[in-house]
């Protein structure tokens, strides 16, 4: 997994830091969250909370995992997309 740069950080009520960083793994790139600089393995992406409660309606991660807004997942969503979108632009350059 290579670490590409943080879109989002959060200090969780706890006083850890949450970051929701851009990773490539296998050729494409997708969001990871880690805690306090550790890896929290979990979805590729903000998965919808359901229910949503109170303004949260997604989550990463997986024990623990961390609520996100509808702003924050599309933020991370859209990040993804777009450096995703650059690989798939360069490789069709490249044809």
């Amino acid at each position: 997994m290579l670490f590409k740069r943080t879109v989002l950080t959060k200090i969780l009520s706890t006083g850890m830091k949450a970051e929701f960083a851009i990773v490539k793994e296998e050729g494409r790139y997708q969001a990871a969250l880690y805690i306090d600089g550790r890896l929290i393995h979990g979805p590729a992406l903000p998965e919808p909370l359901s229910p949503p409660k109170d303004d949260l309606t997604h989550w990463m991660g997986n024990h623990p995992s961390i609520g996100l807004t509808s702003d924050e997942a599309d933020k991370i969503v859209r990040e993804v997309k777009l450096e995703n979108s650059a690989i798939e632009h360069r490789l069709k350059n490249i044809e």
